[in-house]
């Protein structure tokens, strides 16, 4: 164990996060005595051989304290106590790992979260954060730059609407076995970390101030980074046949629009990233009733999860060639709003007799799927989509569901999905004589089966030849309370997926 002094200069700067109070964060191999609080941490089955360095310097409190409160080391566990007059620090932490072998960098992104909120809560603004010693199923760089990870994510917060935000935030310096390592493998996070605020803030943001024309925009600014942007207005869908995504926004003033965002970091096939964007869902004609309703905002974070992972790939200057087709559209009630038993012709060709409004997800993604096929000739297709209340009955908030006839896409997302808590659940395609329609080609909902796995087949039939995988995220893009990495608001949910996925395949 070092000795305590005054930590070093050298610092890396957050200067990607969105919100003007982001934390920030030393990495060093001296540990800070000018901090507020001090963090150690003890394993179940470890040496902690830094608790019992430090634990001679404050003459056994340390020890005493997890004897009497029986702590053991458990993940996620923490004991406090109040520092002697010894040290400059107000409290020390002592908090749990768990198993070595069990400690990898999601759980590390997890503890990050919940000990930031912890910190913030008791006022701390600064923490010196002992880490050098603590080792897991990956190495200490690699757990460190994640702890910092879930800390920066959980600080995150969409408060622009609050007479007065919270700005109570924290200054670590963390001492880490490599600087250098940890300094790198945290410069990646970062550029996630910019694609899951972007998506935060757009899905956090009231409708009324995030209407399709606003989304184009907040896309256009990704122009900066080297994204191509390309935004087809509703007369341009028009021309191109794209008549499911059109209908959808033709009940709201704006109409419809297809926003697309291409980062051509290589020449290789390009990977074709759709999402949902329905900026609000009234639910049409089949309008929504109760209280669910205010959370239509959100019904567009499949498109800001794919927006946000090309900002990611762009800021990482990743060596993938990635393109967002978002199909953008308010569903409102209107004169001009099609109705229950219309007939809705897509750019696939497929007419499609539109039985209930309120399945209008799956046509603006049936038409922006046909967009990236046709002008893209993507490798793989993935889209993400806050599609059914079905799949929610099925897995719940804690899972998106995937759905694909490709194994190996589908194992590949799950390992990342599970790398970064961002969990996927495999649900099965089917059912498709349930979308057969006296008067058109198929229905744009299910006469019977499981809604999910309805939904899921219906956009089957615009996947073509190429490989694709459907990732239903209803349940997932919005949550009231915060929990380890999430703040309250939009998660991002996939934008972290997704960069995970792309970087390591």
């Amino acid at each position: 164990m070092k000795h305590i002094i005054k930590a070093s200069s050298i610092a890396l700067a957050l200067g990607m996060c969105i919100n003007a109070q982001a934390a920030d964060f030393n990495f060093s191999t001296k540990v800070d005595n000018d901090a507020n609080t001090l963090v150690v941490f003890y394993s179940q089955d470890g040496n902690n051989s830094q608790f019992k360095s430090l634990d001679k310097q404050f003459d056994g409190q340390l020890q005493r304290v997890i004897d009497i409160e029986n702590f053991t080391g458990d993940y996620a566990k923490v004991a406090q106590l109040v520092a002697s007059n010894k040290s400059n620090y107000s409290r020390i932490l002592v908090v749990g790992t768990g198993k070595t072998d069990e400690l990898d960098k999601a759980k590390a992104a997890k503890l990050g979260g919940n000990i930031h909120a912890r910190l913030v809560k008791a006022k701390t603004g600064t923490a010196s954060v002992i880490f050098d010693d603590v080792t897991g199923a990956n190495d200490n760089a690699a757990l460190a730059a994640n702890f910092a990870h879930g800390a920066n994510l959980r600080d995150h917060r969409f408060e622009n609407y609050k007479k007065e935000p919270n700005t109570e935030t924290v200054s670590y310096t963390f001492d880490v076995d490599n600087t250098k390592q940890t300094r790198k493998l945290y410069s990646q996070l970062e550029s996630i970390q910019a694609g899951v605020f972007l998506a935060r803030d757009l899905t956090s943001e009231v409708a009324t101030e995030m209407t399709p024309v606003d989304f184009a925009n907040a896309a256009k600014e990704l122009a900066s980074l080297g994204v191509t942007i390309k935004v087809l207005e509703p007369k341009e869908l028009k021309e191109l046949g794209m008549g499911a995504l059109e209908a959808v926004g033709r009940g709201s003033q704006q109409g419809a629009r297809l926003v697309v965002a291409h980062y051509k970091g290589s020449d290789a096939a390009p990977i074709a990233l759709v999402g949902k964007g329905i900026t609000f869902d009234s639910g049409g004609y089949s309008i929504k009733t109760g209280a669910s309703i205010a959370r239509m905002k959100s019904d567009m974070a499949g498109a800001a999860a794919v927006l946000g992972t090309v900002k990611a790939m762009a800021l990482a200057k990743a060596d993938k060639n990635v393109v967002a087709v978002m199909g953008m559209a308010a569903n409102m009630v209107s004169q001009f709003a099609v109705a229950p038993g219309d007939v809705v012709r897509t750019a696939e060709g497929l007419s499609v007799e539109i039985l209930n409004t309120d399945a209008e997800g799956r046509l603006v993604l049936s038409d922006a799927m046909w967009y990236a096929r046709e002008h893209y000739k993507p490798e793989i297709m993935i889209d993400v989509a806050t599609l059914t209340g079905s799949k929610i009955r099925a897995v719940g908030n804690e899972y998106a569901a995937v759905f694909s006839d490709d194994d190996t896409l589908v194992s590949q997302l799950t390992l990342a999905g599970k790398q970064v808590n961002e969990n996927l659940w495999r649900l099965p395609l089917g059912y498709k004589d349930m979308l057969k329609s006296d008067i058109a080609d198929i229905t744009n909902v299910g006469s019977g089966g499981p809604g999910a796995t309805t939904a899921a087949t219906f956009l089957e039939h615009f996947a073509g030849d190429t490989r694709w995988v459907h990732i239903d995220i209803a349940g997932n893009a919005l949550v009231k309370k915060g929990k380890d990495e999430l703040s309250p608001g939009g998660t991002g949910f996939g934008v972290r997926l997704l960069s995970e996925w792309l970087l390591a395949n």
